[in-house]
């Protein structure tokens, strides 16, 4: 029979105690800052009297069976302490060693599932203690090009409706009943166990659709959470009492306790890379406004010099490593990173990979505005001297609510002159993490999505109509090219292609290379345009007859289905393809994504994969036909 004896845990602070001797060793796993070890300190002098009163008493708080080992007990009672210091029960402790053994993630994801499950509302407060905010003291607008926060909280207060109805799930779920349940239903229920207030689950349900992933809407909670988090007077002005309150019942430290250890859990399960190092100024291989061009040469191998010329596009900000893994399944041609504040009046880091000629470029003409009040004029009215910003930040798929302008506008209304230091920081941080302009006396607003069309390039109302909403166009936009910079790479293909060009674009967005290259002057006679979003679709068809192309539009919805026999048919069909173009998806790759940013092997952006496999079945096509 297997030798097992028992361990005894004081209730206090979870100290083990093993034939009736105290160890009291610290846990070296947690990091404690200089305001915890003062609390630590206390628990421990109390556990001292309290593991005493044990001794001569003999009663017994928590009993676990466990194997006979000398070296498991000092383990055990840092292993618990770690997780009683938050807050969590010891009965709750114990059930969740019992079940995942000595694993911190698994215990640490079942006692989150018994909180969710045994919490009510009023138990669970919905703003998080304040962080400071990460102001950079580079004025840059481009260094703000990592952060996407979604600050959607219109109300602080709690729905005791939705509340209510989370819990009726719950526990016909509980009854077995799960199986009656619908997709939203389930889904909130799955937000719900997973410790996400109801209130802000059901609002990311609405914002982000009935058909969004499990990865979306916790990506939008979380930003959503760490946007209201980032406020500095979101508990002064709008909790007042709050901080006092948790500071009192010692709330406020175990939830940083506790936020410190999910944040080294999650930089366990998610490995966010160091990005690759770029060149400054990100300028490419040349930039039109340059007083002097620049003298650069590059050898292509033979086998690559086109046609077809092939063109792809993504974020430059990647994890360390992507770039030189789309380089090697590129032919490891060297990628030209270029950011758009050059081109225009709005930061935009890309990389793009290409075998088109680079000498001989040209810009669009008219020139593009290159500043703020270029750009829109109207608000120099307005603009404060101490806001100093000349470009916008990298132009976002989501916008500034209406509470947040509201907020800088009560905080800037109350001084006749300039405001604080203080307030001008915040003021800042905000407009450039949203871009948001001056309107008005006091006054900001997000950008509208015609201003937004204009500062990509796109002509004006290329987003508008058609029952396409505001958050469609915002989110369509966000996920474009920038026309002016793009134009400018593929701008040496009008003298190669005087009678027209045949494009397959993939992953076509809103048709920012069929803009481009309609705006240089080069004939389109058959575009093979590949999208999933009937939005986009829409959209690029709807400019398509608008602009009486007289080319052909062949439209398909998924890469993945553009097998060799469909590529061939279509070759033989349209003659060949001179461009191939686009740039997959960057959801794995952009640094604000804090859940899934999983590099190229992530579900989206693995798509990458895909337009290698394309362009490769092309070029294969295409050399047989010759």
């Amino acid at each position: 029979m297997e030798e097992k004896h028992l361990y005894f845990v004081c209730m206090s602070c979870s100290y083990t105690v093993q034939d009736k001797n105290l160890s009291g060793e610290d846990n070296d796993d947690i990091d404690w800052d200089t305001e915890d070890e003062l609390e630590i300190q206390e628990i421990q002098d109390t556990v001292f009297s309290s593991c005493t009163d044990l001794r001569t008493t003999g009663q017994h708080v928590v009993c676990c069976d466990v194997e006979a080992s000398s070296s498991s007990v000092p383990f055990r009672s840092k292993f618990i302490q770690q997780f009683v210091v938050m807050g969590f029960p010891e009965e709750s402790i114990a059930k969740a060693i019992e079940q995942n053994g000595e694993n911190s993630d698994l215990v640490l994801d079942s006692l989150l599932t018994f909180k969710a499950l045994d919490d009510s509302p009023e138990e669970q407060p919905s703003v998080s203690p304040p962080l400071e905010p990460s102001i950079s003291s580079d004025d840059s607008a481009s260094e703000y090009n990592k952060i996407v926060l979604d600050n959607v909280y219109e109300d602080d207060s709690w729905s005791s409706d939705s509340d209510n109805y989370i819990n009726t799930v719950k526990q016909c779920y509980l009854n077995d009943e799960g199986s009656s349940l619908s997709e939203k239903e389930k889904m909130l229920l799955f937000l719900g166990n997973m410790g996400y207030p109801a209130e802000e689950a059901s609002i990311a349900m609405d914002r982000c659709g009935p058909k969004a992933s499990l990865p979306e809407l916790v990506d939008f909670i979380c930003a959503a959470q760490m946007s209201r988090a980032e406020d500095p007077y979101l508990l002064e002005d709008v909790k007042p009492n709050l901080k006092d309150i948790l500071n009192d019942c010692g709330g406020y430290k175990k939830r940083k306790m506790y936020n410190e250890l999910c944040k080294r859990k999650k930089q366990r399960e998610i490995s966010v890379e160091e990005p690759i190092r770029l060149p400054k100024p990100m300028i490419g291989f040349g930039i039109p406004t340059e007083s002097v061009p620049r003298m650069v040469q590059r050898i292509l191998p033979e086998k690559i010099i086109g046609p077809p010329y092939f063109y792809y596009e993504n974020v430059a900000l990647a994890p360390k490593g992507v770039w030189d893994t789309i380089k090697r399944h590129l032919y490891e041609i060297e990628p030209e990173f270029v950011d758009s504040k050059y081109f225009s009046a709005t930061a935009r880091k890309r990389g793009y990979l290409h075998n088109l000629p680079i000498e001989n470029r040209f810009p669009l003409f008219p020139l593009p505005p290159r500043t703020i009040h270029e750009a829109l004029p109207l608000s120099k009215r307005w603009w404060p001297s101490w806001d100093t910003r000349s470009k916008l930040n990298c132009l976002q798929t989501a916008i500034g609510s209406a509470r947040l302008t509201d907020k800088i506008r009560k905080a800037v209304e109350k001084y006749d002159g300039e405001p604080p230091m203080e307030i001008q920081k915040y003021v800042l941080y905000h407009c450039k993490k949203w871009n948001l302009v001056w309107v008005g006396r006091n006054k900001v607003a997000p950008l509208e999505p015609d201003e937004v069309e204009m500062l990509l390039g796109f002509p004006k109302n290329h987003t508008r109509g058609g029952g396409i909403s505001r958050t469609d166009r915002y989110k369509s936009l966000g996920n474009s090219f920038q026309v002016d910079t793009v134009a400018y790479h593929l701008s040496v293909l009008r003298d190669l292609f005087p009678n027209g060009i045949n494009v397959l674009s993939l992953f076509s967005g809103i048709g920012g290379a069929e803009v481009a290259l309609y705006r240089l002057g080069v004939p389109l006679n058959n575009v093979v345009s590949v999208e999933k979003s009937e939005v986009n679709r829409n959209i690029v068809r709807s400019w398509w007859e608008q602009t009486n192309q007289r080319g052909n539009l062949i439209h398909f919805d998924d890469v993945q289905l553009l097998s060799r026999d469909r590529l061939k048919k279509l070759i033989e069909s349209v003659g060949g393809f001179d461009l191939v173009i686009g740039g997959s998806p960057c959801n794995n790759l952009a640094g604000s994504n804090r859940v899934s940013r999983d590099g190229l092997e992530g579900k989206e952006s693995s798509l990458f994969f895909d337009y290698v496999r394309i362009l490769d079945d092309v070029k294969s096509i295409m050399s047989r036909h010759r």
